[in-house]
C-alpha cells in the first residue's frame, strides 16, 4: 500500500456483520421499539383493541365457529369505532398478524372499513403475515418481549379467543401487568369461549389455593357471542376513557404501600 493511502471502512450502522452480532443486540432491540413507534405516530394510531388467539384455527376446521366469531366481533367493533364523532376515539384492531384467529380479526375489521395492525414474529411454523393487515401497519419482530410490549403499549381493550401456549402467555402478561398495577389504567379483558377457558384455566382453583385474590377475577369477563363481546368492550372502554395523547403505558407506575 502506498504511503498516505487508506482503506475504506464502513460506518458502524452500515456494517451488517456488526449489526447481526451479539454485541449489537441492544441496537436491534431498540429498533423493534422505535420502528413501530414511528409508524404509529405517522399513521396517527393511538388506541388499539387487541385480539389474541390460535393461529391453528381455520375457517372451515372443526373449531371454525371461533374464526367466524372473531371475524364478526372485529367487524362489529370496528363499525362502532368508525361511527365515533372524534378521531381521538378510533380503536384499531391489532393482532399478532398471522393466520387463524389473527387473520379472522384483521379480516373483520377490514370488512367494516377500518385499518388493522399486524405484529408478526418470525417462527419456524404457522406464522406469516395475513393479507388483511393495512399497508404500513405490518411489523416483523424477532424478540417476543418487544412484540408483547407493543401489544400492551396502545391497548385499550383485549379479546382472547381459544389458543395455546402463545395465547396463554400473552393473556397472562396483560393480566399480570394489571394485577401488579404496572399499567396505569385498566384494560378490559374479554375471554371469548367460556367453555374452553373454564376447562383450560381453573381460575377458581387459583383463588382457592391462595395464588390470586378473589378480586383478581374481576380483571376479565366472559363472552360467548360477538354482540355480547362488543357490548362488554364498549362498556369497558367507556369506563376507562383516556384523553391523553401519549401511550398510557409510558406512565406505568409502582404501587405505593
Amino acid at each position: 500500500m502506498s504511503a498516505g493511502a487508506s482503506t475504506r471502512v464502513d460506518l458502524a450502522y452500515h456494517n451488517d456483520a456488526f449489526l447481526d452480532s451479539d454485541d449489537a443486540r441492544p441496537l436491534r432491540i431498540l429498533a423493534e421499539y422505535m420502528e413501530p413507534m414511528q409508524a404509529f405516530e405517522r399513521e396517527r394510531v393511538r388506541d388499539t383493541v387487541v385480539f389474541f388467539g390460535s393461529a391453528r384455527l381455520t375457517e372451515d376446521g372443526p373449531l371454525g365457529h371461533y374464526y367466524a366469531a372473531a371475524r364478526e366481533t372485529a367487524r362489529l367493533l370496528t363499525a362502532w369505532s368508525c361511527r365515533q364523532p372524534s378521531a381521538e376515539h378510533c380503536y384499531v384492531v391489532c393482532t399478532g398478524g398471522g393466520g387463524g384467529i389473527m387473520e379472522a380479526a384483521n379480516r373483520g375489521a377490514v370488512e367494516a372499513g377500518g385499518r388493522t395492525i399486524g405484529l408478526n414474529i418470525g417462527l419456524p411454523h404457522e406464522q406469516k403475515p395475513n393479507r388483511y393487515i393495512t399497508p404500513g401497519l405490518s411489523f416483523e419482530f424477532h424478540y417476543f418481549f418487544m412484540r408483547k410490549l407493543w401489544f400492551a403499549h396502545l391497548a385499550r381493550a383485549l379479546v382472547v379467543f381459544p389458543g395455546g401456549f402463545g395465547t396463554l402467555d400473552e393473556m397472562m402478561e396483560i393480566l399480570t401487568l394489571m394485577q401488579t398495577r404496572k399499567i396505569a389504567r385498566t384494560i378490559p379483558v374479554i375471554l371469548y369461549g367460556s367453555e374452553y377457558w373454564r376447562e383450560i384455566v381453573d381460575f377458581d382453583a387459583l383463588v382457592r389455593h391462595g395464588m390470586i385474590d378473589a378480586a383478581d377475577l374481576a380483571l376479565f369477563k366472559w363472552a360467548d357471542a360477538p354482540a355480547q363481546a362488543v357490548e362488554l368492550l364498549q362498556q369497558g372502554i367507556a369506563a376507562e376513557w383516556v384523553a391523553e395523547k401519549s401511550p398510557a403505558i409510558a406512565h406505568s407506575r409502582t404501587p405505593r404501600g
